[in-house]
Parts: C-alpha cells; structure tokens; sequence
C-alpha cells in the first residue's frame, strides 16, 4: 500500500509546526547572540553563578564538565552532573550565566524530588520507543492488515507527544528557579535580569514547538491511520 509522505494532514497540520520550530530555534540563536555581547556586573562566570543557584538552595555534590559544541549545556541526572560548553562555562555574559543557571535549576529540581521531573524520567523509555518503532510498527500494521498493531504504534507515538508534554513544566521551572535565584541574591538587576529572562524564554519556546509538532504528528497518523486500526480490530 502506498504511504503519502506529503499529504494533506502533513502539509496542514506537520509543516506550520516545523515552521514554528526553526522559528523558535532561530530566535534563541538570535537573542543568545545578543545578550553574549552583555556582560554582567557581577564579575562571575556563568560557572560561579550556577554553583551560587547551587549554593542558595542548599545542594551539594553536583559536578561541573566542560562539553563540546555551542548550546550543548544539559544537566546529567545520572551522574549529578552540570555538563557547560566552552563559549558558556567561562563567560561572563547574560546570556550564558542564564543558561548556566537553567541548568542549574535543573540539578535543584532532581535534590528536591520535583514531580514533574520524576515524571518526565519515567515517560523517556516510552518516549525513546515511540521514536524509534512507533512508525514503523504502523507501517507493519498496514502491510499485514492488523488493526492492533497499527493502534499499538499510535499509542507508542502518544508516548512521544506526553514526554513532549510533560518537558515543558519541567523546562519552565528550571528557568523560574533560575532567575528567582539570580534576582534574590542579588548577581543581576534590572536590564540583566531581563536580558536573561528573553534568553530563557527564547529556549523555552523551542519545548513549545516540539511539543506542538509532536502533537500535529500524532494528529496526523490518527486522521490517516486510525480508521484503519478500528476496521481491523
């Protein structure tokens, strides 16, 4: 059977949202460009500032590394650790210390058991592998005519769409504790504390867009394939 990779669903419903999410992904290049060229008066890296966020809220152990690329920065769960890129880690600028300190906001999420977090740690297997076989078990499904297996790869790429879900409480309160910390200890003020809100909240959408991209997806092979799945069944 023939499988449409452009069809009507995919150009309404897919393309509009991989449109927001080079849309989103331009803008925080952008806005990261701009506030890298802003330096804090605080005279800390963006290192500093994030062990500081660290220290505010009473957690300890979290280990610093340096990692390649650019905007590559992640908090590692497994090994409790708060992984910086070169142009970030050294950095005195605006945009790098928020960055610096989302991550850290991340590491307080794990010491203090946030739920959200907890959550999104349980749907990665799922979400994983709803990636890698959700499509193909529905194209299988199509093939040998089995209604099941078809509404088994649906559900799977549900998964995807729930994790995408799920991400964004927990991205959105690593940037709240973040600039709670930056701005009640006083290392930013005024128009650095919105310079590394507009960094923060250019990153964020980039998770809104993933999540309605996954969402328009999801639609998508319903429209197309779950009629198919309740004929078979």
């Amino acid at each position: 059977m023939y499988i449409p990779m452009f069809d009507t669903y995919y150009l309404l419903l897919v393309v509009p949202a991989m449109l927001l999410a080079l849309w989103a992904q331009s803008r925080v290049q952008s806005t990261y460009r701009q506030y890298s060229a802003v330096l804090s008066d605080s005279g800390l890296t963006a290192r500093q500032a994030a062990e500081r966020v660290l220290e505010l809220n009473g957690v300890q152990d979290v280990r610093f590394e340096r990692t390649g690329g650019q905007l590559t920065d992640h908090y590692d769960p497994r090994s409790n650790t708060i992984r910086l890129s070169g142009p970030v880690e050294g950095s005195r600028s605006v945009a790098a210390i928020g960055v610096a300190c989302h991550e850290a906001g991340h590491a307080v999420q794990y010491a203090r058991q946030y739920g959200p977090i907890r959550l999104r740690n349980g749907l990665l297997p799922v979400a994983q592998l709803g990636s890698s076989l959700a499509f193909p078990l529905i194209l299988l499904g199509i093939f040998i005519d089995m209604g099941n297996l078809i509404n088994f790869g649906l559900l799977l790429f549900g998964g995807v769409a729930l994790f995408q879900l799920v991400t964004l409480p927990v991205e959105f309160d690593a940037s709240r504790r973040a600039i709670a910390a930056l701005e009640g200890s006083g290392m930013m003020s005024g128009d650095e504390l919105y310079g590394a809100k507009k960094v923060l909240s250019a990153a964020a959408m980039t998770y809104v867009a993933a999540l309605l991209t996954a969402l328009a997806q999801l639609l998508r092979l319903v429209l197309l394939f779950g009629g198919r799945g309740r004929r078979n069944d």
